[in-house]
């Protein structure tokens, strides 16, 4: 669990350095992390290498990816809606939607007792991140100890994803609603799960809202040599990736997804999603610094995956 625990640190700091070289605006990651110390290869804030000690983990792709799928759903319910962020770490996505006036009914966050402590500290600490929840905050007083959080619009909690039973209990404490359309959110996250403890989470999901839709972040491809070396890498770092297997290629992915209850699944690489971002965008980001191994942005992008399911009880 410290292995991966301190992933988080290392995704927060790729996020504070990409942002401050210009790759997307996120005034609010200054808030929770330290600015890098040391520059950070163009290949690297483009793509992702791996959530681990020691690589980089979270940039310009997966970003504008997993924030448009989750427009979509925001959108499409009117924000009518609930999010779940599992394994949220220092994620500053609440306070960017209450910017765009997106805001879901509610907001939920889940990471490790540790992590959400953290995080907690630093909302309590810094106006810029506690003034925007009180300011959507209705009701009586803001609930709030050392491992929880909760107000009307904005909820964080500490629990274990591999026990669904303990992460059912604590979010409906903070008001979860089951009859909500509800997104749930899994950055490279699920993978470090065993293939068992991820069907078991994505099965609750799927039996517990009649109307939602999951996104899932993380690896794919991991049989061929360059997904070996990256296993490789991790494993160095005492990080296991304990649901590697699942993550063979996009048709593992989809499939993990359909056989837990989710009606339709969809899962493309971050090559194709790169294609698919504004190219006006992407030129911009490409001028920032000089990307001289175009193969291996390539082999990174080829890599990882966005994937995505939905059950719609009421014809959404």
């Amino acid at each position: 669990d410290e292995a991966v625990r301190g992933t988080c640190e290392d995704a927060s700091v790729c996020k504070r350095f990409a942002v401050s070289v210009g790759y997307w605006k996120d005034p609010y990651i200054q808030y929770f992390v330290r600015q890098a110390k040391e520059r950070k290869a163009p290949e690297i804030n483009r793509g992702k290498l791996g959530r681990a000690r020691g690589h980089l983990c979270c940039y310009y792709a997966r970003v504008h990816g997993v924030t448009h799928l989750i427009k979509a759903f925001l959108e499409k319910t009117e924000c009518n809606c609930q999010i779940v962020n599992l394994g949220a770490g220092m994620d500053t996505l609440f306070w960017r939607l209450k910017d765009e006036n997106l805001l879901p009914r509610k907001y939920f966050e889940v990471d490790f007792p540790m992590i959400v402590a953290r995080k907690i500290h630093n909302i309590r600490s810094k106006p810029p991140l506690s003034k925007p929840i009180m300011e959507s905050h209705s009701g009586d007083s803001l609930l709030i100890d050392s491992h929880s959080l909760d107000s009307s619009r904005y909820s964080i909690v500490g629990a274990d994803l591999r026990s669904s039973s303990d992460l059912e209990e604590k979010l409906k404490k903070h008001s979860l609603d089951v009859h909500l359309p509800t997104l749930l959110v899994a950055e490279c996250v699920l993978v470090y799960m065993t293939p068992q403890q991820s069907a078991n989470l994505l099965k609750w999901a799927a039996s517990t809202f009649p109307v939602a839709m999951v996104i899932n972040y993380e690896q794919v491809n991991m049989r061929d040599r360059f997904g070996q070396i990256m296993i490789e890498n991790l494993q160095r770092r005492q990080c296991n990736l304990a649901g590697v297997e699942l993550c063979s290629s996009l048709d593992s992915q989809r499939e993990r997804l359909l056989g837990s209850g989710w009606e339709n699944a969809r899962a493309i690489d971050m090559m194709k999603v790169y294609s698919f971002l504004p190219q006006a965008d992407v030129k911009r980001i490409e001028a920032l610094e000089f990307l001289d191994e175009k193969e291996l942005f390539e082999q990174l992008m080829q890599h990882y995956c966005i994937c995505w399911a939905s059950k719609d009880s009421s014809n959404l």
